[in-house]
């Protein structure tokens, strides 16, 4: 029973890295990549909707990409949904297609572009020890209805501190990693 908590607690850990991952991948470096705005929520028709599954987004140039609408309806949201993001793009709309250039990085934009990348990681932290907290009650009522004993109490408990421990470096590591790619020039 223990285990199957400890294992639990240790899937939805690695859960949370792997949204964090996600997250960190629309944080632009200055490069453009479809993934930086294909995420982003587009409302349409009054329901948000992924702006991947409103249009085709591809990278023509290393500064642009070029977003093709399937529906021409959706153009002012699409454009409204980019501009709204904290990605700092502004795009444009010839009728066709929507061109979203991506300007070099200033130096300032680089900061404020790593402070996004902290607050997330900072999420995704908090995300995991919730996680931990969640796991380690499971674990109090499961003694306190006395389907385990203290020991194996305190050693899930342990068990889950470890794991805490070990995934909040790894939610570090991957801050650091975006962190240098972002203020790389």
């Amino acid at each position: 029973m223990v285990d199957e908590i400890i294992a639990e607690a240790e899937n939805q850990m690695k859960k949370a890295i792997e949204a964090l991952k996600l997250q960190m991948q629309n944080i632009r470096t200055g490069r453009a990549a479809p993934g930086l705005i294909e995420k982003l929520q587009v409302e349409y028709y009054g329901v948000n909707t992924p702006l991947q599954q409103l249009a085709t987004i591809t990278a023509q140039e290393a500064r642009l990409l070029v977003v093709q609408p399937f529906d021409k309806g959706s153009f002012s949201a699409i454009e409204k949904a980019i501009q709204k993001s904290d990605l700092g793009l502004n795009p444009a709309n010839d009728g066709k297609v929507i061109r979203v250039p991506f300007p070099p990085l200033t130096e300032e934009r680089r900061k404020d572009l790593v402070k996004v990348a902290k607050n997330k990681i900072e999420d995704g932290k908090v995300s995991i020890r919730n996680i931990r907290r969640a796991h380690n009650d499971d674990l109090k009522e499961m003694l306190k209805e006395k389907m385990i004993g203290e020991d194996d109490e305190k050693r899930g408990q342990e068990k889950i501190e470890q794991l805490t421990t070990r995934y909040i470096h790894e939610a570090d590591e991957v801050g650091h990693h975006k962190e240098k790619e972002i203020l790389e020039v």
